[in-house]
């Protein structure tokens, strides 16, 4: 009985021993040898093409300015007066985006060109402009530059800002008008001299005065001062234009008039514009140049200043009147549609800051300018902007 009992207790703990070793076994099959396979990834989602959300109540503006680097601030200064002008307005069909074109024009171009925008107001330089006009050709976007550089307009591409060949134009025939015959002119090598040199050439012949001499020069004080003595040992002239900032018209100006002495007219461009330095050069006295009405600039700055609590750059109007521009044209442009480039080159052209303003067929700006003399210290206008055009 005992030796039953004791067999049987023997059995149980072979059959216990067995069900732990496979237990034991069974537990190690679980365990992986090598290292464990991550999961499945989780599909990830096709990009959009847009950043935006779907809109078919606005209008699509792009603003291609530069946001950070060199030109941040300016760029700013544009970014913050497109702003301004949508608010004075109260605009409720248009949404404007800005796009940094410090990273890359062409980036940011083709990034508006992805998220819908109908239309480009911007950039800023010439030299970003090849790379929007190709990524905004291709889709038949026109684009609005801010760009001086009238050598920079093509089809579809038109040039907002001042030229200096519309602010000669204006200043030669005003001075035909009042009996100078004979020009000669100091221009600084580079893009900006050639362009007011051509102006001057063109302008004075079409109106029938003669170009009787013209000195170039680097643009530096030693530069200039030894163009001015040699365009004056040249002889005699009526005026002499004097295509630079004020402080370097301010030292030439005393080398090529006597203190006193009406003759030779010295000329500016819009370059002059705002500048301190040319009313305290006494030979400057008398002097002419051309520029866009500041009659409302004034008044800009200090809305501006409230709001952004600094003054704007100069240049911040054009980002104002573009969309002003904009503004007029949306009128009669349906949402959706391609921008109605056509109403661009109307001959009643466009009121802003600025002045009234339009675009010729070639895409270059046509502006209402104002002639300005320099008298007794300060700058007084002697011949106003036209407030519109006839046609």
């Amino acid at each position: 009985m005992i030796e039953r009992r004791l067999a049987q207790m023997k059995m149980a703990r072979r059959n216990l021993l067995a069900a732990a070793a496979m237990a034991t076994l069974a537990a190690c099959a679980v365990v992986p040898k090598g290292p464990v396979a991550p999961p499945p990834p989780r599909p990830t989602p096709a990009p959009t093409t847009s950043e935006l959300p779907t809109d078919t109540q606005h209008h699509r503006i792009a603003l291609l300015v530069p946001m950070s680097g060199a030109n941040g601030a300016v760029g700013q200064s544009i970014a913050n007066a497109a702003t301004m002008a949508l608010m004075d307005t109260n605009a409720k069909n248009l949404r404007i985006t800005n796009y940094d074109t410090s990273a890359g024009a062409g980036v940011a171009a083709s990034r508006a060109i992805a998220d819908g925008n109908q239309l480009i107001l911007g950039p800023l330089l010439a030299d970003d402009i090849p790379a929007v006009a190709a990524a905004a050709r291709s889709a038949k976007v026109p684009l609005i530059s801010f760009s001086n550089d009238q050598s920079a307009a093509a089809r579809d591409v038109y040039v907002m800002g001042s030229l200096p060949g519309s602010s000669v134009r204006r200043t030669v025939r005003y001075a035909r008008e009042h009996g100078v015959t004979s020009f000669a002119a100091l221009v600084p090598k580079g893009d900006y001299g050639e362009r007011a040199s051509q102006s001057l050439i063109a302008e004075a012949r079409a109106a029938g005065g003669t170009i009787m001499a013209m000195e170039s020069y680097d643009r530096s004080t030693a530069s200039i001062t030894a163009a001015a003595t040699k365009l004056r040992a040249r002889g005699a002239f009526d005026a002499i234009l004097i295509a630079d900032s004020g402080g370097l018209s301010a030292r030439a100006a005393g080398l090529l008039k006597a203190r006193g002495s009406a003759t030779p007219r010295l000329l500016g461009t819009e370059l002059w514009s705002g500048e301190k330095a040319i009313t305290t050069a006494p030979a400057l006295n008398g002097a002419w140049f051309s520029a866009v009405s500041d009659s409302r600039f004034p008044q800009f700055v200090s809305s501006y200043r409230t709001r952004f609590g600094a003054a704007p750059y100069r240049i911040a109007t054009l980002g104002y009147d573009a969309v002003l521009l904009t503004l007029r044209v949306a009128r009669d442009w349906k949402p959706g549609r391609a921008f109605p480039t056509a109403a661009l080159t109307s001959t009643d052209g466009f009121l802003g800051l600025d002045g009234a303003f339009r675009f010729n067929k070639d895409g270059v700006i046509d502006r209402a300018l104002e002639v300005r003399e320099v008298s007794g210290g300060a700058v007084k206008v002697v011949s106003p902007a036209a407030t519109k055009f006839g046609g």
